[in-house]
């Protein structure tokens, strides 16, 4: 057998170095190491960012939380409620508005408030373009405020209803052929029209004790607009409805059991109506008015 040829006498000479691999090793060494550091100086800031992101979001919600809050407890006491009313402003963010001393929507919401006439009512207003230059965003009792676009609401449900009109099993329905829009009614709020509503209960009063449906109009007229008006004209048979058929000589009996006049439907801060309508099974009358001046306490009118 051939002997074999001596190792060179430089024993830092290795296998890797004789193939010339080993610098291209330390190399990518150096490159990997380098990555690795840009990449958590990148997570450090995006996680930096992150955080200083939801904390304002924090800050700007939890601030907006206490605005409404103090907003809350403002009408409260300048309308006389035995509790907090539901309060939102809407928009965000929320510290840029409270700032720039213009809310661009607000909403009130007060359901079951006793009403002198028919017993329980809610009330609602959507206040568009909130001008705050004169008071603080920190609203007061006392405060008055220049708003671009009100929207009033009184609610009224079937049950109250029902009960004013002697009625105690009363259900509202919208017009069987109502054509609706995306958010449920003719109106933005979700109204529907005023004219042939469907109520279905039993009128004992008219010496009839079976359920029936009638088609009902709703109007306010123009020389007391606190006063809704309730027309029947028809009784109604067929699908989604009673399906109850009466006599002729019960007939006018039974239609005047369903019509009514309900005075003090006077709505929050005094806007006259434009909109009556029912949604789901309430009936709703609601005002709209731009450019008016409204103060805190005339939410609630009666």
């Amino acid at each position: 057998m051939a002997d074999t040829p001596p190792l060179p006498a430089d024993d830092r000479i290795t296998i890797a170095r004789n193939l010339g691999i080993s610098r291209a090793e330390r190399l990518g060494h150096v490159r990997i190491g380098q990555n690795v550091r840009v990449r958590k100086v990148l997570i450090g800031l995006v996680a930096t960012v992150t955080t200083l992101a939801v904390g304002a979001v924090g800050v700007d919600f939890g601030t907006a939380i206490y605005a409404e809050f103090r907003w809350a407890r403002s009408v409260r006491s300048a309308n006389h409620l035995p509790f907090d009313p539901w309060v939102g402003i809407l928009g965000f963010p929320f510290v840029t508005q409270a700032m720039g001393h213009h809310y661009r929507e607000v909403e009130i919401r007060a359901g079951g408030v006793d009403h002198p006439v028919v017993g329980k009512a809610s009330i609602e207003a959507t206040m568009h373009s909130v001008d705050l230059t004169e008071t603080s965003w920190l609203i007061s009792p006392n405060s008055t405020l220049p708003v671009g676009k009100l929207e009033s609401r009184l609610i009224v449900d079937s049950t109250h209803v029902g009960r004013f009109m002697g009625i105690k099993d009363l259900l509202v329905e919208a017009p069987p052929k109502e054509t609706n829009d995306a958010t449920g009614g003719t109106t933005e709020s979700g109204i529907s029209g005023s004219r042939g509503l469907v109520f279905t209960g039993t009128p004992t009063a008219a010496g009839f004790d079976e359920r029936v449906s009638v088609a009902v109009d709703l109007s306010t007229p123009e020389d007391d607009v606190t006063t809704l008006v309730f027309n029947a004209t028809d009784v109604l048979t067929g699908p989604g409805t009673a399906d109850e058929q009466v006599p002729d000589d019960k007939k006018a009996a039974v239609l005047a059991a369903f019509g009514t006049r309900m005075p003090g439907m006077k709505l929050p801060f005094g806007i006259a109506p434009t909109t009556e309508g029912a949604r789901g099974s309430d009936i709703i009358i609601e005002g709209i008015s731009t450019g008016v001046t409204v103060a805190l306490d005339g939410f609630r009118q009666s």
